[in-house]
């Protein structure tokens, strides 16, 4: 390995080009990066892309200009399937929408091809079947700090390995992907309450001719008592 490209103490920009729901983990792991011995940029601009030796991209929503890429030694994604299965938009919400309550998330090398670079790390999420979608970001954030901060600080260049199998493609989810059926059940339509967002693309049923949205918060578990009863 040749240190020079691999310096123990690395140039890290985190490109985050959209505000949302990842920004308190972005800030989080620039800090986590700082206190490794990193030296770590928050990006919000392509344009601002500095050279250097790492770059992730993380929660970005525009294709990134080959020129950009260019500026540093290696870029990297991280995505919630199990790659090349899944690739595409909001593969978590896909996923649990299949009934999935272990979501492969794997880090690649970011390529001309979207979602096809070569894998670097992969870890599960266990979910239980019950979190809501604050709370699988939640786990989804943290783990996307935890396999950064793995990459950035392995002592030796981690090694890549082509993606294999057949490749499959989510869409983008729109705010009518959040249509409720009012003739069915809440709890056949469970799955689909537990990804929407409140603020963004709340649920929402048509009936008698008006629409209704609807909110879902989590109030903490039933006691055993009640359970019982």
């Amino acid at each position: 390995m040749n240190k020079k490209t691999w310096p123990a103490s690395k140039a890290v920009s985190v490109v985050v080009d959209t505000a949302g729901w990842f920004d308190p983990f972005a800030q989080r792991l620039v800090n986590g990066l700082i206190s490794s011995g990193h030296r770590a940029t928050l990006i919000r601009d392509y344009a601002n892309v500095p050279a250097g030796d790492v770059a992730f991209y993380l929660s970005c929503m525009r294709i990134t200009p080959s020129e950009t890429l260019a500026r540093n030694e290696r870029n990297l994604v991280v995505h919630a399937s199990d790659l090349p299965k899944g690739r595409g938009f909001s593969p978590m919400v896909w996923q649990v929408l299949e009934g999935t309550n272990q979501i492969p998330v794997t880090m690649i090398y970011m390529t001309e091809e979207v979602d096809a670079g070569e894998i670097v790390l992969q870890d599960t999420i266990f979910l239980e079947g019950h979190e809501l979608n604050d709370e699988m970001r939640n786990l989804l954030g943290n783990k996307i700090i935890e396999m950064c901060l793995q990459y950035t600080n392995s002592p030796e260049l981690p090694e890549a390995r082509p993606q294999s199998g057949e490749s499959s493609w989510y869409p983008r989810r729109r705010p009518n992907d959040s249509q409720l059926d009012p003739h069915q059940s809440l709890a056949a339509q469970f799955e689909l309450l537990r990804v929407v967002d409140n603020e963004r693309y709340p649920a929402f049923f048509d009936y008698r001719g008006f629409r209704y949205t609807l909110r879902i918060d989590k109030q903490g578990a039933i006691p055993t008592s009640e359970t019982k009863g």
